[in-house]
């Protein structure tokens, strides 16, 4: 994986203003610690920050090509999976590699097939093409949204990176934020409207899409979507399926020139992953495969039993682990830690995010790279095969509104009278809930019901799921941990998107198709095993540091904070430790104490970044 950012500008000579780049290009140095690339032309400038993970000597960047009187120049982050059938498709048709790497694999098949190159990629990644022969600027992301990319045009220029960093490093960029951008934060947050960038003229290339740029403009295409049609295997044929679809992705996503890992929690979906990824490793002569597991200091001590969370992971990983024969490393932390990374972990999104949850992984990922660069994780699989809770409420297939955030008036009462005035909560968020339900592929003659559980999966497909692949990117990548996610795999979820709920949900278990299509894989404890989320601290050292972290701020009249909130009822909630709120604030996690701790970050966010209200 790497960091990648480009400037094209019809204006200017770029080759006079290197200087820039350098500098959009360093602050990605988290994401590509092992070397540093650019490439200029007139019109053009491309930089890159890679980390090495496929072909240490073939595979660096800005990569540059020719065939016959074309040019071409590349960069790219991500991962494909199928390298090798490109690698034979191009050979057949006379093309020779200089290396094994996807890039070269990747920039070859661009220069064969152009755009229509996407069809044939597996995998996740973001890329710009540049051609010089006709000034042009092809851009594009893959299918699930796993590897990010935003873009601004201003004027008669285009600014692209892999974070919002990359942008607010160019002098045309500045950290601006309207009424929009705040609307996304406090009534959003920490997920954001699909496309949405929040600071001012700042957009993110979605999922499925690309992008083409040249004198005449600015063009974007949906390449791919999910397709709904009717389903016609039966039950263990579709079993059968999702199993060889699983397994085909977990060893595709095995491939690498360095350590690989798997995080490991004990559930369902990390210890298949971990079962197959252990599997190929012993079909490759090499030994046990490293495990990772998260926990906290005292928490088998607080923790405390809920719908959301009905058991703590500990001793579920020691079972799997021991399962396997995996080499396991228990990685805890305490609160302290937690609270000091919050800062570290804006300013790795560029934005608030999930609080502790961000924070946790973020140490996480950094006591990860001490021994492997690429990771396999579980994230995806309750947003393909329904998981969630909310799937599974009828109050919440009616509600009308995102399952996660279904309180718009508690989060309005947060915020000033002015600014919420000014925001038009219900309206804002209402109107982005429609616009995702018209974009939803439907099926001619489904019954009721099954659209609307179709629904529920493309709402959490398109915003549930991004939140968590943004949160996944940013916090790995900062340390420089590429974490790959085989749920995501599109052949898989586009298998599975068709299935319907009566099979989806067979044994009336949650996720019950993947858990028959695995009973012969896993222990059938494992298999049995009620989903349990991402785990966070119970400890109550940690509620207090945030609530102290809070009223400081509070306290400050300095803070950016203050002006966008109502400080009286965001004091009494800090008297009462944030469970008068009501609902969660997002999700099944983000509750009391990371609302604290997400306001914390908003303000860190507005004083580090210096963003300016529009």
């Amino acid at each position: 994986m790497c960091g990648i950012t480009g400037w094209i500008d019809w204006d200017n000579d770029l080759n006079e203003r290197r200087l820039i780049l350098d500098a959009m290009t360093e602050t990605l140095a988290p994401r590509g610690p092992d070397a540093s690339g650019t490439w200029v032309s007139k019109h053009a400038a491309l930089g890159h920050r890679r980390l090495v993970v496929v072909d240490p000597a073939g595979g660096g960047q800005p990569m540059v090509r020719r065939r016959g009187e074309r040019e071409y120049a590349l960069v790219y982050n991500g991962e494909l999976y199928n390298t090798p059938d490109i690698h034979r498709e191009l050979k057949a048709r006379g093309y020779t590699f200089q290396g094994h790497s996807d890039t070269e694999a990747l920039l070859l098949a661009f220069m064969e097939w152009g755009p229509d190159c996407l069809e044939r990629l597996n995998g996740i990644f973001a890329f710009a093409v540049w051609n010089v022969a006709d000034q042009s600027l092809f851009m594009a992301r893959d299918r699930m949204g796993v590897k990010p990319l935003f873009y601004a045009e201003r004027g008669n220029a285009l600014l692209f990176g892999s974070e919002l960093k990359a942008l607010l490093a160019h002098p045309l960029v500045p950290p601006e934020v309207d009424a929009q951008g705040l609307a996304e934060i406090f009534l959003i947050g920490p997920a954001r409207t699909p496309g949405h960038g929040v600071f001012r003229g700042v957009s993110e290339l979605r999922p499925g899409h690309c992008l083409f740029y040249d004198r005449r403009g600015l063009r974007l295409r949906r390449y791919w979507n999910l397709e709904s049609r009717p389903h016609t295997d039966d039950l263990e044929t579709t079993a059968e399926k999702v199993r060889m679809l699983f397994q085909d992705s977990v060893k595709r996503q095995m491939v690498a020139d360095v350590p690989v890992c798997t995080l490991l929690s004990g559930g369902l979906d990390s210890t298949a992953i971990t079962a197959y990824a252990a599997e190929t490793y012993k079909e490759k002569g090499l030994g046990p495969i490293d495990t990772y597991s998260i926990d906290y200091v005292d928490n088998e001590k607080y923790f405390q039993t809920h719908t959301y969370q009905p058991d703590s992971d500990a001793a579920w990983v020691e079972f799997a682990s021991k399962w396997l024969g995996s080499r396991h490393h228990r990685v805890l932390f305490d609160s302290p830690g937690l609270v000091e990374a919050l800062n570290p972990a804006v300013l790795a999104r560029d934005l608030p995010g999930m609080a502790d949850i961000d924070s946790s992984l973020l140490l996480f990922c950094r006591e990860i790279k001490k021994g492997s660069t690429v990771a396999l994780s579980g994230e995806c699989a309750d947003e393909v095969f329904g998981g969630y809770p909310w799937f599974h409420r009828e109050e919440d297939l009616a509600a009308g509104t995102f399952p996660w955030s279904k309180s718009v008036r508690s989060r309005m009462s947060l915020l000033s009278p002015e600014l919420a005035g000014r925001l038009k909560p219900e309206e804002y968020v209402s109107q982005r809930y429609h616009d995702t339900l018209a974009e939803v592929p439907r099926l001619t003659g489904e019954p009721c019901e099954e659209a609307c559980r179709r629904e529920m999966f493309y709402l959490n497909m398109v915003w549930f799921m991004q939140t968590l692949l943004d949160r996944k990117d940013r916090m790995s990548m900062a340390t420089g941990l590429e974490v790959r996610v085989p749920f995501c795999d599109h052949w898989l979820v586009e298998y599975v998107w068709n299935i319907p709920w009566e099979m989806k949900t067979y044994n009336d278990r949650e996720k019950g198709i993947l858990r028959l299509a695995l009973q012969d894989v896993l222990p059938r404890e494992i298999i049995e095993r009620r989903k349990s989320p991402y785990p966070k601290t119970h400890n109550p050292g940690y509620l207090a540091a945030v609530q102290v972290n809070l009223q400081r701020i509070l306290d400050d009249p300095n803070s950016p904070l203050l002006p966008l909130i109502d400080t009286n009822l965001v004091s009494a909630l800090v008297r009462t430790d944030g469970s008068s709120f009501g609902p969660a604030w997002f999700g099944q996690l983000m509750a009391g104490p990371q609302l604290f701790a997400y306001l914390a970050q908003v303000d860190t966010w507005l004083r580090k970044y210096r963003v300016k209200i529009c």
